[in-house]
Order: C-alpha cells, then structure tokens, then sequence
C-alpha cells in the first residue's frame, strides 16, 4: 500500500497564518509537529505501508523535501505541478507513477491538511478499504456526520452505519437539506479520501476522462528527474482538463463503494474549525504566544511576535503576524477570503507570502523597508549556498552576525567571521555560502533604485532555479 499525499493547496482560508507561500500544510498548529507530517505519522502502525508519494505545488518542493528529513521519512516520489489542475490529474499522475514498478499497488489517497484525532478508528476504516480496493473497488471514505454543515459536499450511501455501495454525490447542500441527509442516516461528508488499486483509477479514467489520462500519461513521459523530485512537462500538463476525483471519476464509476469513518475527522477549512480542533481552556478560549486576556470566552487568540492583549469580548478570532493582524469575529472569520481578494487585487505582498520567507539553503525575514533601502537578516544552512547572481539595480552591504560566510564578489572568494562585512556592488556577480558546522546568520543592507526579488540574474544554482 502507497501513501498518495496530496499537498497542492494554498490554504488562505486561515490568512494570515497561512498564505501560498507557506500554507496551512506546512505551520506547526497543533503541537511540534506539522499537519504534512502528522498525516504521515499517523500512518505508523499499518502493515505493509511503503514509502510515500507526494504531489505538491512547484513553490513547495523544498518545504516538502526537508519535512520529510526530519522524519526521516524516504519519498518514493514527489511529483511537482507546475500549476493546480484539481484531484484528478494529480492522482493519474500518482497512478501511473506507482504503476511504473511494473506492480500494481494499492494507493491510499489523504489530503496533507486534516486533523484525525481517533488514530486507531482510521486504522480500523483503512483495513476494511483496503479489502475492497484489493478486489477492485474504488473506496471512498464518509466522514460520519457530527450535525448538518453546509460546507462538505456529501456522500449518499446505499446501508447505514457499514461499508456499502456509493449511491450519490452530492453538492453542499442548504442548511434544511443538510439537516435531512443527517437525519437519514445515509449520508456521510464526503472527506477526499480514497483507496483503491492503481490498475483501478486509470482504468476508469480511461473509460470516464479519457482526455485528463491521455494528457498525464504525456505530462509524465516528457517530464524529468530533478533531484528527489519529478517534474511534469508544462505544456503537456497545461493541456490536460481541470477536474475533481469525484466529478471524473467516482460519480460516474459502478465500482465506488464508501467506508464510513468516525474518528474526530476535521478539514480544517476555516478558523472555527481551528478552534475546534485545538485544546481550549476552562473558557474555552485557545490562545498560542505571548497572549494577555480578561473577561473573553469562546475565542482564539494567536500571537507570533509580540504581545497581543484581548479584553471583554466573546467569539473572537484575533491573528498577530510579523507583518499582519486579522480580528474577526468568529462568526465572520470565513470571510477573510474577501480581505485576501483585496489583498492580491492590490498587488500587496502580504497576501501570498510571510515576512520571513523560507528557502531550500535557509530563510530571510525583511525587517525594515524604505523607498530605497532594506534590511534583511539572513540564515543559511550549514552548507548551503545561495545561486551566483547579479542585480542590476541595487548594491548590498553584508555583515556577519554569527559562523562563517564564504563569499564570492566578483573575481574575489573571502571569508567572513563574526562582525566583520563586505560590499556587492550592483552588477556584479555574488554568491553566498556556509562552509561551517553552524548556521550562518548575517544581516544585509539593500540601496538602490529597485528591490524587487524579481532583480535576480542566476547564473549557477544548486537548486535549479530559473
């Protein structure tokens, strides 16, 4: 059995924590660990589980890469989209990328972003799926339902409280409609969960969305190994249709049957859901950081920088950032798709990226910014290296706060200790390294006329950036 991780989503329903750059998937929310890496953990235990796949967003890779190093966890893969093109072409590509070892796996599809508290419940559904996906059936997995929601799509099934055969998908329904499925007993939320035999899924992509398979079977075979990774032709990719799994695929199959699964299931889709999932105090506040409040209940209250102090008020959600602060209240918190939209209409940066931007050699956080000027302190890893590049509109300064510091200037290769610096002049060629055994911190000072991250010239790059 093959773990399919699907991790392309951008998460802004939980901005300004979570933002493209660095979505929902990859922030620690519950504890040490992240939600990409708890959906891996929570594997442990299972017979005859083998190295995972993982489909992620281009921009993600390297967050994806060093997760998995720190778990020590080995990908059988990690498929790179050059854009999203929703569930189905991502688990083609899965398929027929597991099908290459000439066998014919068993493939347990789990988003990277939901939160299930009951481990040994999943254990129980999984080994009862995988009976079927063995026989050949498409398995689904039906969140039994806590109350009506009319935010999941649902899932009608043909028996009550047992595995059966799939009669419907359903849309979101209104709240009376919601309320009646609930009522029945036949119908699950519809979780995004699924099980079956790669042989299977291409088999009834080839019979339902011939078009999506014939595309990824190109986007695959064109495309190119590059490090841990694989890389889909663009072109090729870029052709194929955008759909679901479930509009492709399981509405239309004979094969799809549904497990029902009880197991304190949540997506995670918004900051009531965070709430939730998170221990609240005997107020049944959660509050994360350096947080003060009096006098407030039912309400979450998250600082990353400085203190943030809440007083006298109930159902709240209150977000501090580096660069960003969001007070809703609870109730109006899903909204906050209306300030990102604004946001991203604005050209703002806040909308897609943190303060601190992560790397594959480190991080930088901008920590002042002036009309010609910026401040950034840097990390980078032990034995990492930034590309040799040039900039045509601005010069920096850099000073080493901490470690050693290789640095190409030109025709020049010096090195750097603590409290000592240099000067990169515009238009020439530069490039950082950490030669030490401890990472490398260092502030650099920005001036010109330009300082977009976009005046980059890369001319040699460990990580085959463009």
């Amino acid at each position: 059995m093959i773990p399919v991780i699907m991790s392309g989503g951008n998460g802004t329903r939980l901005w300004p924590l979570s933002r493209k750059h660095k979505p929902k998937q990859f922030i620690s929310l519950f504890g040490e660990h992240t939600m990409f890496q708890d959906t891996l953990l929570r594997l442990d235990g299972l017979d005859g589980i083998s190295a995972p796949i993982v489909v992620c967003n281009n921009d993600h890779r390297f967050m994806v890469a060093e997760q998995l190093h720190e778990l020590e966890v080995n990908s059988s893969s990690i498929i790179l989209e050059p854009f999203g093109r929703n569930t189905a072409p991502a688990l083609a590509i899965a398929a027929l990328q597991a099908a290459q070892s000439g066998e014919d796996p068993v493939l347990l599809v789990l988003a990277a972003d939901h939160v299930i508290e009951d481990v040994a419940a999943f254990h129980r559904a999984i080994e009862v799926a995988q009976k079927q996906a063995q026989a050949g059936y498409l398995v689904t997995f039906g969140i039994v339902p806590t109350a009506p929601n009319t935010g999941y799509g649902y899932i009608q099934a043909a028996e009550k409280n047992t595995l059966s055969e799939v009669k419907a998908f359903v849309e979101k329904p209104d709240l009376a409609t919601a309320k009646q499925y609930v009522d029945s007993g036949l119908y699950y939320w519809n979780s995004g969960m699924f099980m079956f035999k790669a042989s299977a899924l291409l088999s009834e992509l080839e019979q339902h969305s011939p078009e999506i398979l014939s595309s990824c079977v190109d986007a695959l075979a064109k495309g190119v190994k590059d490090l841990d990774f694989t890389r889909l032709h663009t072109e090729a990719f870029e052709a194929c249709p955008a759909d679901s799994i479930d509009y492709a695929v399981m509405e239309h199959t004979s094969k799809a049957v549904v497990v029902p699964l009880d197991a304190g299931w949540n997506d995670v889709g918004s900051w009531s859901s965070l709430w939730e999932c998170a221990e609240q105090d005997a107020n049944n506040n959660v509050v994360q950081g350096d947080v003060m409040i009096d006098e407030v209940s039912n309400s979450y209250v998250h600082s990353e920088h400085r203190l943030v102090s809440v007083l006298g008020l109930d159902d709240v959600v209150v977000v501090e950032t580096a660069d960003a602060v969001m007070v809703a209240s609870k109730e109006s918190a899903q909204q906050v798709k209306h300030i990102v939209s604004r946001l991203l209409k604005d050209q703002r940066p806040e909308a897609e990226s943190h303060r601190l931007c992560y790397r594959p050699w480190g991080n930088y956080d901008s920590i002042d910014l002036g009309e010609r000027f910026q401040v950034k302190r840097i990390t980078v890893n032990v034995g990492a290296s930034l590309s040799l590049q040039m900039h045509h509109h601005r010069a920096e300064h850099w000073i080493v706060v901490s470690g050693t510091a290789e640095v190409t200037c030109g025709e020049k290769v010096l090195l750097l200790s603590e409290n000592e610096s240099t000067y990169i002049p515009l238009g020439v060629k530069h490039r950082l390294h950490n030669p030490g055994c401890v990472p490398l911190e260092m502030i650099e000072v920005q001036s010109g006329s330009y300082l977009g991250e976009d005046d980059i010239v890369r001319f040699a790059d460990n990580y085959q950036r463009g």
